[in-house]
């Protein structure tokens, strides 16, 4: 057995679980009276326990079960939540989180927890809370009288009275589990599997299914049939492994009649015990009333639903991906070379097979491109939380307003790009948003926002985080960066607001006057602007002081292969990504206007800046200037627009992407290169490079 498959899964699905668990703990935060959630967080845990025990890390799985006896409470209205109950979960998450990093790293994922532990079995004993609801509802019996649980249909009944007038043995079996016992499913299957061998079960409480799925307390029973002794049934059982209790009972008409009425009336008292429930709730539950009405119905069709559907899903090394787009990348490049060949030989028995060969490789294409790619969600997903527990600190209030959260960005990006937006949401919750009293002051509302946003456009995604903060201040940037040795007073009076804004990336850079656990150090946003560039992207502010800051980072696709328009200037050709095209046409020479010492020409009832291509990149056999007409090219950066003056047009096509590598500069408004179906190179324009 290869225990490395088993540890990269276990930690993949173990991720994934933390991740849910803290945003249901959040939605709970919003809305605690919803025991809907409360289901779905239990489950959650509940799963994440039972992997932790079956790969041996007994302190993840102690800790997760510790959370599960809380949360069974709250789901089974004996415990309302609290802000301290919620705080106490929040550490506990945070806590697991840490030891599975450390199996991440090659530990064994153990940890000191006892403090946690130790608050979250107070919380269970009802210390803390207020009240004694979680202590008296804990005290109660977890199954309605052992021995009148199940109640029977009229067919089970006859079939059990039946077998005891035909000589076979009917027993009434509970079994109690130990309390630590990690996997309650496993221990129950291995119950029914020895009783199955030796006689038939006939109903089980609670159901099979219930039982199958660990969606019990810690005891489960049963009515069976069979030869043996009840004694020996009881032996049998009580030699399986973390079984606490077992109690037999052999049955005769008699009893078993006894039974079945007693059932029906314990059956009958917690409907009305329910209904009185219902009707004045007690403190523990108070205004949970209609939401267990709701999360009852709520219920009812998962468990008609059956077990969970397989995963559909399967786990691909990033580096394998790498090869098949390099290889497709190829064949596109032999695609496009063969369409022109075909094209020239005129041949059309030749040119159909081409043209069929072309639609398959595009659909081909299509599925080798979103393999790579992956929503941004999976790094906006764990914003929420440390936004939450950073305001607390701070003894602030702000709402984290996500969007785009399904724009894709490539694999390599996503793994890359989490650290900086970290330190970036960090800085707007520390630095930006005030406190309380200072935005009342300023006539703002209390609770502070941040927006995070992600679209695309062009070649490239943009990633905003914009705060409705102090702003910044120029002169409390200028005068710590010349206190901390950034600056001299001579460089900082010469610079632009745009030029002193940059200097929060300087290395060493901090305005905070004190060191706290969130900032004053001088570490982050240096870190933010080095690994965007190392990415091929860039970073930019905008701020306007009283109103807020706006950090927009742009950073490539990486695909390496786009949808282009392929133009050329004279003898040379250019590719523009077809995302960043609004629409092309022409313009003569007369529209084209001077304003403030910029061309501009008119565009959909507006005025948009024309750009000249031959100039910026000093083509020597083309000037747009010479011509009584002129074809364009109208570009999009979000929601501003500019035109590119251009020679002529050569067509749509998809292209291969190529960086210009590390011996070559970066080039200004040229973000890679491609190679054509004739053998020869053209640059590919990067269009948010000509629009500021």
């Amino acid at each position: 057995m290869d225990m490395n498959q088993y540890l990269t899964m276990f930690i993949d699905e173990s991720n994934d679980h933390l991740q849910s668990l803290n945003e249901n703990m959040l939605q709970l935060e919003s809305d605690p009276s919803d025991l809907g959630i409360v289901q779905v967080i239990f489950r959650s845990a509940h799963t994440l326990k039972g992997m932790a025990a079956t790969m041996g890390f007994e302190d993840l799985a102690s800790l997760t079960h510790q959370m599960e006896n809380v949360l069974d409470l709250v789901r089974n209205e004996k415990l309302k939540m609290q802000d301290f109950i919620f705080d106490t979960l929040f550490k506990s998450l945070d806590a697991l989180e840490s030891m599975v990093q450390d199996i991440v790293q090659g530990g064994e994922g153990k940890a000191d927890v006892s403090p946690i532990v130790a608050s979250l079995q107070a919380i269970v004993r009802g210390e803390g809370a207020g009240d004694s609801a979680a202590s008296a509802g804990s005290a109660q019996p977890e199954a309605v009288p052992a021995m009148a649980g199940i109640e029977l249909d009229e067919f089970q009944l006859s079939v059990l009275d039946q077998s005891i007038t035909e000589g076979h043995k009917v027993l009434y079996i509970q079994v109690k589990l130990r309390d630590d016992c990690q996997l309650k499913a496993v221990r129950a299957y291995m119950v029914f599997e020895l009783l199955e061998r030796s006689g038939e079960i006939v109903k089980t409480h609670p159901d099979v299914q219930d039982i199958e799925q660990g969606e019990f307390e810690s005891s489960f029973s049963l009515y069976f049939i069979t030869q043996k002794e009840a004694a020996d049934m009881e032996t049998q059982i009580m030699n399986i492994s973390e079984i606490d209790t077992v109690t037999v009972v052999s049955l005769d008409h008699e009893s078993l009649q006894q039974m079945v009425q007693q059932s029906a009336a314990t059956a009958e008292a917690v409907k009305e015990e329910k209904s009185e429930t219902a009707a004045s709730p007690s403190p523990a539950a108070a205004g949970a009333g209609p939401k267990s009405a709701a999360a009852g119905g709520a219920k009812s069709p998962a468990k008609t639903s059956g077990a969970p559907a397989p995963s559909r899903t399967i786990r691909v090394d990033i580096e394998r991906l790498d090869v098949l787009m390099n290889l497709f990348s190829e064949l596109l490049i032999d695609r496009v070379r063969l369409e022109q060949l075909a094209s020239d030989a005129k041949n059309q028995e030749l040119t159909d097979t081409v043209e069929h060969m072309s639609r398959v490789s595009s659909d081909l294409q299509n599925i080798v491109l979103k393999l790579r790619m992956v929503p941004v969600d999976t790094v906006f997903n764990r914003f929420p939380r440390m936004v939450r527990d950073l305001a607390k600190s701070l003894d602030k209030k702000i709402d984290l307003v996500i969007t785009g959260a399904e724009t894709e960005l490539d694999r390599t990006v996503i793994d890359e790009i989490g650290d900086p937006l970290v330190h970036l949401l960090r800085n707007s919750v520390d630095h930006g948003i005030e406190p309380v009293a200072d935005r009342i002051a300023a006539g703002k509302p209390e609770t502070g926002t941040v927006h995070l946003r992600a679209f695309h456009s062009g070649n490239h995604v943009f990633i905003e985080i914009e705060d409705d903060g102090r702003g910044i201040i120029r002169e409390n940037i200028v005068k710590s960066a010349i206190k901390k040795g950034v600056v001299t007073e001579e460089q900082a009076a010469a610079m632009s607001d745009e030029e002193a804004h940059q200097l929060l990336f300087a290395p060493g850079f901090s305005t905070a006057e004190k060191i706290s656990d969130v900032s004053g150090r001088g570490v982050g946003l240096d870190v933010v602007k080095s690994k965007i560039n190392a990415l091929g992207g860039n970073v930019t502010i905008y701020s306007t002081p009283g109103k807020g800051t706006n950090f927009s980072v742009q950073l490539p696709l990486t695909l390496s292969i786009i949808a282009a328009m392929l133009i050329k200037m004279g003898s040379e050709k250019y590719a523009i990504p077809l995302t960043s095209i609004v629409e092309t046409g022409i313009v003569k020479k007369g529209q084209v206007r001077t304003v403030h010492g910029n061309r501009m020409i008119q565009f959909r009832e507006t005025h948009i800046p024309i750009i000249s291509l031959s100039r910026i990149f000093e083509v020597p056999d083309f000037d747009e200037s010479t011509e009584e007409e002129t074809e364009i090219v109208v570009i999009r950066k979000g929601d501003r627009l500019a035109a590119l003056a251009i020679d002529d047009f050569i067509g749509q096509n998809e292209i291969v992407l190529k960086n210009l590598g590390k011996y070559l500069p970066a080039i200004q408004g040229v973000s890679g290169a491609t190679i054509l179906g004739d053998g020869q190179v053209a640059l590919i324009l990067d269009p948010n490079a000509f629009i500021k």
